[in-house]
């Protein structure tokens, strides 16, 4: 279990709380924290993490935190997420009955106030797609792609994801995991999509613009259409009319700030 954070002081409680309810027992607990300046290393030994500082990006806490571990799996969390209480017991058993290399774990959005609905709505159509990535992985297929690739701010998880599928097995578990997004604000969601537009340039460049899978995680037709219709989910569009239309809003918004950079 690797927990990369910084400054989260706010959330950091709540995760490593379900991380300890887990109904399996057998977990290392690892947080790596890129420097805080709050309370949050704190809260982390209190809870009886292990520890330890790395920046400057999620992706070098991630790898470092694979690196110290011991276990056979790893899961990686930020520390704005929350676990349902049988998510680790579900995706060991999944691993070992179905020979399962890689899982994807449905994520929710919870918070305050509409936008946050919309949000959740936005992200069940994602699980298991292009967009999505696995966050459940055997460490030693983890350590055969060589992790993270640290060069890469906003898409390193898409590139982890397709390396880890080109030589090992997915499969999705269905317990969920609740991203808490807390109260929504527009301007700084869309000031955290602008910030990964450079990375997603840079991922371009790694794959290559013509590269099919590319096409479909940065082109409008697919995060515009194909990702919400494909496999019969247009029919969840339909019985959602408002969360279709804000949700569209949302997409139209960070279109339009990825063509601005």
């Amino acid at each position: 279990m690797v927990v990369t954070t910084r400054n989260e002081e706010k959330n950091i409680e709540n995760c490593l709380k379900s991380i300890i309810a887990q109904t399996f027992k057998n977990i290392e607990l690892i947080v790596v924290d890129n420097f805080s300046e709050d309370r949050t290393v704190e809260i982390a030994q209190k809870y009886g993490a292990k520890v330890y500082l790395k920046g400057p990006e999620r992706s070098t806490q991630r790898n470092y935190g694979a690196r110290v571990s011991r276990g056979e799996y790893l899961l990686y969390l930020d520390a704005d997420m929350i676990l349902n209480p049988t998510l680790i017991e579900d995706c060991v058993e999944k691993c070992e009955v179905e020979g399962v290399d890689a899982l994807y774990v449905p994520e929710r959005i919870i918070g305050e106030g509409f936008w946050i609905r919309v949000r959740d709505f936005e992200r069940s159509f994602y699980t298991g797609t292009v967009v999505d990535a696995v966050r459940f992985v055997r460490k030693d297929l983890f350590e055969r792609v060589d992790g993270f690739d640290e060069s890469l701010v906003g898409p390193e998880d898409w590139d982890f994801d397709r390396r880890i599928r080109a030589i090992g097995r997915t499969g999705i578990v269905n317990s969920p995991l609740y991203h808490n997004e807390s109260r929504f604000n527009m301007e700084r969601y869309l000031k955290k999509k602008k910030y990964y537009t450079n990375g997603v340039q840079e991922y371009i460049k790694k794959w290559g613009s013509d590269d099919s899978e590319t096409i479909k995680q940065v082109g409008i037709q697919y995060r515009m259409m194909g990702v919400f219709v494909e496999k019969g989910k247009w029919k969840k569009l339909l019985q959602n009319p408002l969360f279709t239309v804000a949700m569209y809003y949302l997409r139209l918004r960070v279109a339009l700030e990825y063509f601005r950079a």
